[in-house]
């Protein structure tokens, strides 16, 4: 399973839908760009061979008229999401390929036009002219761990998934960016092993109540080299979790949030002068989650999703604030919103209308009338459309399948068959499975639970069983879906083979049961979440065929933190728990995610410390297992040594495991291998 992924399922990779609706294109085993037709899912011809490109490992993007590719190749990660590469031009009428820079350089991208590329190196944000060669130094004051240009901080990234920090407008005539000022963050440390004396890596991330980078928005007007900066209000200890050109080329949309994240605001801005009006506030008790916003081609009106209703749905609205309607209604959320068909005036989305634990893709009308559910496999449907909403690529599983990939018409007619993965069904089919069930629990308050359940191999109901809980149950997230798990899948179905129950319950708190379930653990986290999984513990040991001496958890992330509370606060329950990478204080983490759930430990101290398992170190009489990597960037190794520090002074006794080196994902080489090793045998000796 973790070694020689034996049971890896394939995928489609790099589908690129272009710019006529008809074709994508995606590369061979060879790395060639090969053209491919939407209406048979046939190869037509093939774009461009790697051979002719002198280079390799490397991935492409169009220019919006297709006439140039951007390559880029040799990738250096940089955190979750960010990376530097080298990039190439290739000019597909000429046939040949340029390095228009030797440096790396980062978020590298085609102005609209096509003549220009836009690029961060060393913090500072450049232009590169196509045409005349020359590049173009637009900030200067970049500097490491202090100022930071046309990209984003640390926890940016992270917590709002921002790594670019510019953009285009439509006519190519200006880039919008980020300034970060970090220089008040506190810096955090990493040493690195592997040298006689241990290098530090060190980086800034605002831990909870701390200090946050002072953020300004500029644009940059490329013929006369003007930079402007916006008007985004007096106040310094803000968020602005997007910015959006509008379909005006001279005006900028910046969202804006206060630090507790309770209060959104649109604001207009005039690119030329920074003047800003306010056009849409909104605000909530507990907090607001970021909204993904579409401006509509005829310049007047936007789209944007929110949960002001209670469940999360779509609005349309004009750029004076005032709301034409709502599209979406009714007892369920919108997940993804895929666009705007506005020839046919359609857009697309998926839901949880069907079933909250599965998703669907549908077409609404703009005016919100009718609606059409495009996707009938039962389980969890995504889709990716082409240029003109014509067809999409369907992405569909299920607990017990894994994913199939089809091409389908606008109506959701599928075309052709890109991948069923039918050889790994196959090679299943070999192999004596239990199958995984989807079902749901109640909670102490008689409110449903999403949960499956994996039973042992060749079940008894006469025999008592061991089981083991899987959780996350993090806000806003899920994990008891009906959708294929990759890996875990066949880990659980070891255990089960050895005669272990595996059951996962999104308690309160999980996402898309309405607005009022995910929030209801506003300013406790943790809570409520370990209340949930302690009753659904004990009401699975009253089931005749569950040993209830014998029912442990195991967790990753905020999952880690769920075990530690789960053998520290529900003690008398569990009788092991495995935590990976785990929160143990949200102290100790980092400040736009905790405070968004907790407020500041200032305001909200007592709750911090309540629901730390530290502060219940003592309660612990079970076997524990926590694990960390020394270079988690994110879950700091910090959580593990204070944990494991309070253990000692408390005379508890625990097993532990450290990965050096190893960041939140604990990968790499055979480190996986590894870590799912020791935890088997862990849970086959101690529980």
């Amino acid at each position: 399973v973790w070694g020689k992924n034996t049971f890896s399922a394939k995928g489609v990779p790099g589908f690129n839908s272009m710019k006529n609706g008809k074709y994508y294109c995606a590369q061979d085993d060879k790395e060639n760009i090969i053209r491919y037709s939407f209406a048979t899912g046939e190869a037509v011809d093939t774009l461009v061979r790697s051979a002719d490109l002198g280079i390799k490992g490397f991935s492409f993007t169009w220019s919006a008229d297709e006439s140039q590719l951007l390559l880029q190749n040799n990738f250096k990660q940089i955190y979750r999401h960010s990376f530097s590469a080298n990039i190439y031009v290739y000019n597909m009428n000429s046939k040949t390929i340029t390095q228009p820079l030797k440096e790396a350089v980062m978020l590298a991208e085609f102005s609209p036009d096509g003549n220009k590329l836009a690029y961060v190196r060393d913090n500072n944000l450049f232009c590169f002219d196509l045409k005349t060669g020359k590049e173009t130094q637009i900030t200067t004051d970049g500097k490491t761990n202090n100022i930071i240009n046309g990209a984003t901080d640390w926890v940016y990234e992270e917590e709002f998934a921002l790594s670019k920090g510019f953009y285009w407008n439509d006519n190519s005539s200006a880039l919008a960016y980020y300034r970060f000022d970090e220089s008040g963050v506190k810096e955090f440390g990493m040493p690195m092993y592997g040298k006689l004396y241990p290098e530090e890596y060190k980086f800034k991330y605002p831990k909870a109540g701390e200090a946050n980078s002072v953020i300004q928005i500029y644009t940059y007007h490329l013929s006369s080299g003007k930079k402007q900066l916006m008007d985004i209000g007096s106040l310094a200890d803000i968020y602005i979790p997007r910015i959006h050109w509008t379909k005006n080329n001279n005006t900028l949309c910046i969202q804006r949030m206060n630090r507790l994240q309770n209060k959104l605001e649109l604001l207009l801005n005039d690119a030329d002068n920074g003047t800003s009006k306010t056009i849409y506030t909104e605000e909530n008790k507990a907090y607001i989650d970021v909204p993904e916003i579409t401006f509509l081609k005829d310049g007047k009106t936007f789209i944007i999703n929110s949960e002001k209703s209670g469940r999360n749905h779509l609005y349309h609205y004009d750029l004076s604030g005032k709301e034409i309607r709502q599209i979406t209604k009714g007892d369920w959320d919108i997940d993804q919103f895929y666009g705007v068909d506005e020839k046919n005036k359609l857009m697309y989305v998926s839901t949880s209308e069907v079933n909250s634990a599965e998703r669907y893709v549908y077409a609404f009308s703009l005016d919100g009338r009718t609606k059409k559910q495009l996707t009938k496999r039962k389980g969890w449907n995504s889709a990716a459309f082409n240029a003109d909403f014509s067809f999409f690529l369907l992405t569909q599983s299920a607990l017990n399948q894994p994913a199939y990939y089809a091409l389908c018409t606008q109506s959701g007619k599928e075309v052709r068959i890109l991948e069923d993965n039918s050889k790994l069904v196959e090679k299943m089919g070999k192999y004596n499975m239990t199958t995984v069930e989807m079902t749901s629990y109640k909670n102490a308050y008689g409110e449903d639970l999403n949960a499956f359940i994996f039973k042992p191999l060749h079940f008894d109901a006469s025999k008592k069983y061991p089981v083991l809980m899987y959780v996350y149950g993090g806000p806003g997230h899920q994990l008891a879906v009906n959708r294929w798990m990759g890996a875990y899948y066949f880990w659980y179905q070891l255990l089960a083979a050895k005669g272990y129950m595996v059951v996962c319950v999104d308690g309160r708190g999980t996402g898309f049961k309405g607005e009022a379930f995910k929030k209801s653990t506003y300013l406790q986290l943790g809570k409520y979440e370990i209340e949930d999984q302690i009753f659904v513990a004990k009401e699975l040991g009253k089931l005749p065929y569950v040993d209830a001496s014998r029912i442990g958890m195991f967790g990753w992330s905020f999952g880690g933190y769920m075990s530690s509370l789960a053998i520290s606060k529900g003690a008398d329950v569990f009788k092991t728990a495995v935590a990976v990478a785990p929160v143990t204080n949200w102290r100790y983490y980092d400040n736009i995610y905790t405070e968004r759930f907790m407020r500041t430990p200032q305001e909200n101290g007592k709750n911090y410390d309540d629901n730390s398992p530290i502060n219940h170190v003592a309660k612990i009489k079970g076997k524990y297992l926590i694990i960390h990597g020394t270079a988690d960037d994110n879950v700091h190794f910090q959580n593990t040594v204070e944990m494991v520090n309070t253990m000692i002074n408390k005379g508890v006794k625990f097993d532990s495991e450290l990965y050096p080196n190893k960041n939140h994902g604990i990968g790499g080489g055979g480190t996986r291998l590894h870590l799912f090793n020791r935890i088997t045998d862990f849970i086959i000796q101690n529980l």
